[in-house]
Formats: structure tokens, sequence, C-alpha cells
């Protein structure tokens, strides 16, 4: 019911709770700049501090695939933790951001992880300030990349206002058109005090 996608209902051709029974499957589908078809699956952001975590599985072949964790306003901004390909590295983790259609990878050094899965994805917003995590346990949590400033997910921001406000979910890409999937295991979302 808290759920929503973007632009086109979610059918199975872009997720499914079917495929691997217990998880939420999200077939890799266009950018996130796309609209038209993208694999995203998110709720409302509905308080000023909150905590969102995902178990994920997922095993790019190409730079053109990632998926993971996502807080975003519309199209054009966003902060978006991710598990990619890396030529030299292999499977990475990494974080793409985009400030009024400008996108960026603030972090240069890209977390190698192997064959290691799951890896557990979090997102801590506090007001204005935003910081990603990762884990391998999902006890010991690694603070990943800087602390954002979340404002620009904002109505107040966004001039003039295009979208119904802050969402936090699950997305996956895959620009190959392979449609590779991701598994999710669960998604947690906290509001704090």
């Amino acid at each position: 019911m808290h759920f929503q996608s973007l632009r086109v209902p979610p059918f199975e051709d872009s997720l499914s709770l079917k495929e691997r029974p217990g998880y939420l499957r999200l077939k890799g589908r266009e950018s996130l700049g796309s609209k038209f078809h993208q694999s995203l699956i998110a709720r409302r952001q509905q308080a000023f501090k909150y905590t969102a975590i995902t178990s994920l599985e997922f095993s790019p072949d190409s730079f053109q695939q990632m998926a993971g964790l996502i807080a975003m306003y519309d199209i054009n901004n966003y902060f978006y933790l991710n598990i990619t390909f890396d030529e030299e590295k292999g499977k990475v983790l990494s974080i793409t951001t985009c400030d009024n259609g400008n996108f960026d990878e603030p972090v240069a050094d890209k977390v190698p992880l192997g064959d290691f899965n799951p890896c557990y994805l979090k997102v801590d917003v506090d007001y204005h300030l935003l910081q990603f995590y990762y884990s391998t346990d999902e006890t010991d949590w690694i603070k990943f990349g800087p602390v954002f400033d979340a404002s620009i997910l904002s109505d107040e921001y966004t001039e003039p206002s295009r979208f119904t406000g802050a969402f936090v979910g699950l997305c996956c890409q895959d620009l190959s058109g392979q449609r590779k999937p991701a598994d999710f295991d669960f998604f947690d979302y906290r509001e704090r005090d």
C-alpha cells in the first residue's frame, strides 16, 4: 500500500515476487533519467528523520548494470547507493547523484565486493543531512561517501515544483538491454525522533 512505481504500473516484466519466493526481483530497465520504462519501487518519505535498509543480491556483468537503494525527489534530483561493475575491480559499490539534472559519481574509490552476496545497504536522513552505509552482516555498518545535502529532495529546492515529494526505495537498471535482475530480501523504513 505504501509503495509506488514511476510512471508505469509495476507489471511482472519489471518486478516479481514469484520468480524467487521470499524476494522482490527487480529486472533491469532504463536509466534513472528515462521518462519511460524504469524498474523502481519506492515509498514516500514521511518524516524529517528516517532510516531505510535493504538486503540486495546482484551480480552485474557490465558497468551498464546497477541496482540499489535510492533517495529521490524526481529524475533530476536523487542520491543512489548502488552495486555496479568496474572493468578493473569487478563488482563494486558506488554512489551516483543528480542535482538539478547534473549527474555525478562523487566517490572515486569504489568498494570492491567480489562475489559477496548479500550486501546490506542503508541510508540515514536527518533533516538536510543524508549518509549512506553498507554492511556484509547487517551488524557492522561502514559509512560510504560524504554527507549529502538532502534538501535537494524538496519542493522548495526544485522550482518550479515537479513532483509530489521525497521518496526512498529500490531500483535496478540495465542499459545493455539484458534485463539483469536484482533480488531484494527486504526493505525496512523506520522514522526516528
